[in-house]
């Protein structure tokens, strides 16, 4: 089922395709196109893609939405309304709107290929701001905006293994270790760095193929390049959510039961979830989530880590409902995010590994600490400007003051 949805769901017609065409930039795929082949090599839920080559010789994908989308999508909006509205009636403790909420928001932005092409180039733009040291080994296909429409996007092809194609991957001479690290960095840069989330990253929509630049790593294999697809499903977390998103993995990742209720209760768990939600965060019990030993988040696999995660499934089900319906929707985008990471890595070392987990330590730390010092600067600056209209020995007294309060702040904090 998995397979079939990822990827290979039913495709439209070619007669639907030159539809579309026709409709969007009013001719036919083989005019736009010096070839265009009418056979799909993928097709998922709102589109499918063909190769084609320009009339300069570039071999593209052309995104080609699926027609009368738009009205399929508000019928299906309609019909999740209906179900989750009449489910709550009847059950009260199954209190699933916010999926409606959901779909209702991000459903008109998935439609519009235009935002998927910013949003791609936005991508890549903040790893070359935010995180130069790792903007090589992540990129995006280049947009052809010429070809391009709400319906049509025609974007560079690419060649290269699927994320979950393990024996693929090493005849290309990389180690699947490598690609799980470079995936486990890159999407803990766009959470506690970036703000700006790739959030539908399962194995149809991530790409390896060796580094262009041909480094190699100090075993002599290739390095990987990891290659974002589909770029219409993002979420931006602003500053406070995205301090104690960060905040609330470093304390995961360090075992600090406290700092972990805080920044829980913070991004709307209340303190009467915050364990149940570190629980669905990391799919360990809180006794192995508060555990010191350096591996404490690994999950092994085994059939006894399966039963218990089921019991705990069925056993707190309304308050997992409840849970989720005070989250925020972008926290719940994040929670599907990492639910999709957590499959990809698992494919890659056959179960979780303690690398990510360091990693994803790493950078949250980093980014809380980048996070404190912005908003001294922040806190600084707007002193100064304050301050202005001040004399000289005022201005003095009140920063000392307020450099006073942030030492306080700091001292309360730890």
């Amino acid at each position: 089922m998995r397979e079939s949805m990822l990827n290979k769901c039913p495709v439209s017609s070619y007669e639907q395709v030159c539809e579309v065409f026709k409709k969007e930039v009013g001719e036919m795929p083989d005019k736009v196109f010096a070839e265009f082949d009418s056979v799909p090599i993928a097709s998922a839920s709102l589109a499918q893609v063909h190769v084609a080559r320009t009339h300069d010789g570039k071999k593209v994908a052309v995104k080609v939405q699926h027609a009368h989308m738009t009205d399929t999508a508000a019928a299906d909006t309609a019909a999740v309304g209906v179900l989750v509205n009449t489910l709550h009636r009847i059950f009260p403790s199954f209190d699933y709107r916010w999926l409606l909420d959901e779909m209702t928001e991000s459903l008109p932005k998935e439609l519009d290929f235009m935002v998927e092409a910013k949003n791609s180039e936005k991508c890549l733009d903040n790893f070359r701001k935010l995180s130069p040291h790792i903007a090589e080994y992540v990129y995006a296909p280049t947009i052809y905006w010429n070809l391009s429409t709400s319906k049509l996007l025609t974007m560079e092809f690419m060649d290269g293994a699927q994320v979950n194609d393990v024996a693929k991957i090493r005849k290309l001479g990389i180690q699947p270790y490598e690609v799980s690290k470079l995936v486990s960095q890159a999407f803990a840069e766009m959470m506690f760095k970036h703000g700006f989330v790739h959030c539908d990253p399962h194995a149809a929509n991530l790409i390896v193929r060796p580094d262009p630049s041909g480094k190699r790593n100090i075993y002599g294999k290739r390095k990987p390049q990891l290659v974002l697809l589909d770029h219409g499903l993002y979420k931006e977390l602003d500053f406070n959510t995205r301090f104690n998103y960060a905040s609330l993995w470093k304390a995961l990742v360090f075992s600090d039961a406290k700092a972990i209720k805080e920044h829980s209760t913070k991004l709307g768990a209340g303190d009467d979830l915050y364990v149940l939600f570190a629980g669905i965060l990391t799919m360990r019990p809180w006794k192995q989530v508060i555990d010191t030993s350096v591996d404490h988040l690994v999950i092994r696999g085994s059939k006894e880590d399966v039963s218990e995660l089921q019991m705990y499934a069925s056993q707190y089900f309304s308050e997992i409902s409840e849970l989720l319906r005070r989250l925020p929707r972008v926290i719940l985008l994040m929670l599907k995010t990492n639910d999709c990471l957590r499959s990809v890595n698992n494919e890659l070392m056959q179960g979780s590994s303690l690398e990510s987990f360091l990693i994803i330590g790493k950078v949250s730390s980093q980014a809380v600490l980048e996070a404190k010092r912005s908003e001294k600067k922040s806190l600084m600056k707007w002193l100064k400007v304050w301050l202005e209209g001040f004399s000289v020995e005022a201005r003095l007294w009140v920063m000392q003051f307020a450099l006073w309060l942030l030492q306080v702040r700091k001292s309360l904090t730890l």
